[in-house]
């Protein structure tokens, strides 16, 4: 079992650790997620698709070596999801069972009043934990040795689900009208929310939060962190990629490559045994960092100008 209280003992020493898990990161990432774990304090990671939002939740995971629970945010999400729901079929089972059983039940019960506090009985076990299904934050909670609990892309969630969220985050814990409170076992859970910015998130769960924003990456990170998922890539191919992506990303696309549309270029030029960045090689695999054919039409006169640079720099 790792020691995580020997990896998170400064900022550099968990910066040393996400690069050896191949996450290339900045200082106020890893500052982020020093403060997240030394005051029990979710992070709420703000920034453009791709730059390494739910991975940052994913190598935190990995290199703590704990379970990564996932709850992917939608529209219409609600607690039955979320949190928990009761297996309706059991209940249905058991009453079958209760039916079949009625008259043992109610044997030497004195008038309708005691009859029926003996049926209440067995409707309190009908909602029991023997008869609930936890849901990712439910089951976040229950985690003996704690976990890193993701919640990924809150922004498409509705505000509804935000309320629900402001227990867990505050103090770690979530009310079950039927059941009671159920807190954190031993170990509360670390916790990273990750939004697009589709839309604002409400004050009351970013007080609750720490918040970090990841941008793009510039030359010189990127560089790095291509250097970490493709090792095998020459220098001077990457710099020209890595190049020609920063000026790709100043111009007005759809959509911007994102870092993972960056390693996976470099991964198919690296298959392609490219040496150096070309005109047609350019436009042969455009398709893999953007992901609309109207970008792709929209910079084709600007490909020999991008590539020109790319290589002088």
């Amino acid at each position: 079992m790792t020691d995580i209280n020997q990896l998170t003992e400064s900022v550099d020493s968990l910066k040393d650790n996400f690069e050896l898990h191949k996450y290339i990161c900045s200082n106020q990432i890893a500052t982020a997620v020093y403060l997240a774990y030394h005051l029990r304090k979710p992070v709420l990671i703000e920034g453009p698709p791709g730059v390494g939002k739910t991975e940052l939740a994913k190598t935190t995971a990995d290199m703590f070596q704990l379970p990564l629970i996932r709850l992917q945010c939608y529209e219409g999400l609600d607690e039955a999801k979320a949190i928990y729901e009761w297996k309706y079929g059991k209940q249905l089972l058991y009453t079958q069972v209760l039916k079949e059983t009625l008259d043992e039940v109610l044997q030497g019960a004195q008038g309708f009043k005691e009859s029926v506090t003996r049926l209440h009985e067995f409707g309190d076990i009908f909602f029991s934990e023997e008869f609930m299904e936890p849901r990712p934050l439910l089951k976040a909670l229950q985690e003996e040795d704690g976990c890193v609990l993701l919640i990924d892309e809150v922004d498409k969630s509705d505000h509804e689900f935000e309320s629900l969220l402001l227990e867990i985050l505050s103090d770690y814990q979530v009310s079950i009208p039927e059941i009671g409170t159920v807190k954190a076992r031993a170990e509360p859970p670390i916790v990273f929310l990750t939004s697009n910015n589709t839309r604002e998130i409400s004050d009351a769960l970013k007080r609750r939060c720490l918040h970090l924003y990841i941008p793009f990456p510039d030359v010189e990170l990127e560089q790095k962190i291509i250097h970490a998922r493709v090792p095998e890539i020459p220098p001077k191919l990457r710099h020209q990629l890595v190049s020609f992506i920063q000026e790709l990303r100043d111009l007005d696309l759809k959509k911007v490559p994102a870092i993972s549309e960056t390693i996976d270029w470099a991964r198919t030029l690296l298959l392609l045994h490219t040496e150096t960045l070309d005109p047609d090689l350019v436009r042969d695999t455009l398709n893999v960092i953007l992901k609309f054919q109207e970008d792709i039409d929209n910079i084709d006169k600007e490909i020999p100008s991008l590539t020109h640079n790319a290589i002088k720099n």
